[in-house]
C-alpha cells in the first residue's frame, strides 16, 4: 500500500521537484540544467506523450469494437471480406506522416547537441575499469575520479553516485567534454545535462553542456562494460565563477598533470 501511495504522489508532484540524482520512486526525467535537456523534456511531454497516448486509446478502442461487433454470435455467417485498399492506404500513410511530425523537431535536437559552441572550459573524460579519469588540457591538471564506498559514505552523498574527485565546472559557460576509454567500451551520461556519449577506446567523441544552476549533478556509466559497471559513478560540481577559480588555483598544485605523470612512473618502476 505504500509503494502505491508514493507511485501516485510522484505522479502528481510537479516535474519541477525532481532533484539533480534519481529519487525512490521517481517517474519521469529528473530536473533539468541545461536548456538542451529542457529541450529533451519538452519534445518527450509536449509531442511523444501525446501522440504514444492518443495510438493507444485509439488501439484500445479498435480492439473493443472488433471483439463486439465482429463476436461470433452477431455473425453466424462470417464475411468473405479479404481486403479493404482505403484501409490498407490509411494504415500505411498516416504512421508515416505520424513519423514525420516526430522527426523534424527531433533532428533539431539532435543538430543542436551536435553543433558544439565555442567552448569556455575544455575537459577530457576517460573510461576506465572501473572508473572515470579527468583532464582539463587546458589547465594542466589530470585525476581519477573513484566511487565512495558505503562505509566513507558522509551526510548527503548517495550511495553508488558520490566520488571522491568531482568534476568541477563554472556555471552558465560552455563546457566542451572530450570522451574516450583506455580498455572497453563506457558510456559518459549525465540525465541533468541531456547528455550521453560512448566512449570508445582509440576514439574521440565530442559533447557539451551549459549547466543553468549551481548544485551537484550525478550521473554514471550507461555502457555495460563489466563486473562493476554499476561502480562508476560520474559527478559534476557547478559552481560559481569566481569558486571556479578558487578551485582551479589549487587543483593545478594538487593535480598537476607533470607530477601524477611521475608518480603513476614510479609506480610501474616498483612492480
Amino acid at each position: 500500500m505504500k509503494k502505491i501511495l508514493l507511485t501516485i504522489l510522484s505522479i502528481l508532484t510537479p516535474a519541477v521537484a525532481f532533484a539533480n540524482q534519481p529519487k525512490d520512486w521517481q517517474l519521469g526525467f529528473q530536473k533539468a540544467a541545461s536548456e538542451s535537456m529542457r529541450d529533451i523534456v519538452n519534445f518527450h511531454d509536449k509531442l511523444l506523450l501525446p501522440i504514444i497516448i492518443a495510438i493507444s486509446v485509439f488501439v484500445l478502442f479498435l480492439m473493443v469494437y472488433a471483439c463486439i461487433r465482429f463476436r461470433a454470435s452477431a455473425n453466424p455467417v462470417p464475411s468473405k471480406r479479404t481486403h479493404n485498399v482505403a484501409v490498407e492506404v490509411l494504415w500505411t500513410l498516416i504512421p508515416c506522416l505520424i513519423l514525420i511530425v516526430m522527426a523534424v523537431p527531433s533532428f533539431k535536437i539532435l543538430y543542436k547537441q551536435d553543433s558544439i559552441p565555442k567552448a569556455d572550459v575544455t575537459v577530457k573524460a576517460i573510461g576506465y575499469q572501473w572508473y572515470w579519469g579527468y583532464e582539463y588540457p587546458d589547465e594542466n591538471i589530470i585525476f581519477d575520479s573513484y566511487m565512495i564506498e558505503d562505509k566513507d559514505l558522509k551526510e548527503n552523498q548517495p550511495r553508488l553516485l558520490a566520488v571522491d574527485n568531482e568534476l568541477v565546472v563554472p556555471v552558465n559557460k560552455v563546457i566542451k567534454v572530450l570522451i574516450t576509454a583506455n580498455d572497453v567500451l563506457h558510456a559518459w551520461a549525465l540525465p541533468s545535462f541531456g547528455v550521453k556519449r560512448d566512449a570508445v577506446p582509440g576514439r574521440i567523441n565530442e559533447t557539451w553542456f551549459k549547466a543553468e544552476e549551481v548544485g551537484t549533478y550525478y550521473g554514471q556509466c550507461s555502457e555495460l562494460c563489466g563486473i562493476k559497471h554499476a561502480f562508476m559513478p560520474i559527478t559534476v560540481r557547478v559552481v560559481s565563477e569566481e569558486e571556479y577559480q578558487e578551485w582551479l588555483t589549487g587543483a593545478k598544485i594538487k593535480f598537476a598533470k607533470e607530477i601524477n605523470e611521475e608518480d603513476q612512473f614510479k609506480k610501474l618502476a616498483s612492480k
